[in-house]
């Protein structure tokens, strides 16, 4: 039984998704979910340097394994494409179903045949996992969460964040 006073957020890895500079924070997100996507626009402005990963609560949001596996799937095609299909999702919150995927595929620039079946892949699906079971072991129960300094941010998470960011 993990003691969740004491767990960890594993530190940045090579596999990570990471944008910006500045203070590290890691996120763990829901890309389902409706208040990570109304906070969204205003985290990736701080000016920090953000670790996303990926806290899929299927059980909730149904489609949010797919989503996960899709901003997965985008990355195995285009260096950017992990940020870029991410944003995108975050911007039309109200449209995420298959077709919908496709189209911002398409416009993405995105082999579609590829990116639905790597979507689908054991790959693609152990990569979400591993983002997801290492939130739990980090004591992660809802999503948004996040870690600045390996330290869990308790309270209003755009306060917190904006604390971080040098005047």
């Amino acid at each position: 039984m993990v003691d969740l006073r004491s767990a960890a957020v594993p530190p940045i890895g090579p596999t990570d998704h990471v944008r910006g500079s500045g203070p590290e924070a890691i996120l763990y997100l829901d890309l389902g979910c409706p208040r990570c996507a109304a906070e969204w626009p205003m985290v990736k402005r701080l000016g920090l340097r953000l670790c996303v990963r990926h806290f899929p609560l299927a059980a909730k949001r149904p489609r949010s394994l797919a989503l996960h596996a899709a901003a997965e799937a985008a990355a195995l095609q285009r260096a950017d494409g992990f940020w870029a299909l991410w944003d995108s999702i975050y911007a039309d919150h109200g449209h995420l179903d298959d077709p919908h995927l496709w189209e911002r595929g398409r416009r993405l620039g995105l082999e579609l045949t590829r990116f639905d079946a790597d979507r689908r892949s054991e790959v693609v699906a152990a990569r979400v996992q591993a983002d997801f079971r290492g939130g739990i072991r980090a004591g992660v129960a809802g999503t948004p969460t996040a870690f600045i300094g390996g330290e869990r941010i308790a309270g209003d998470l755009l306060a917190s964040l904006e604390s971080e960011v040098p005047l």
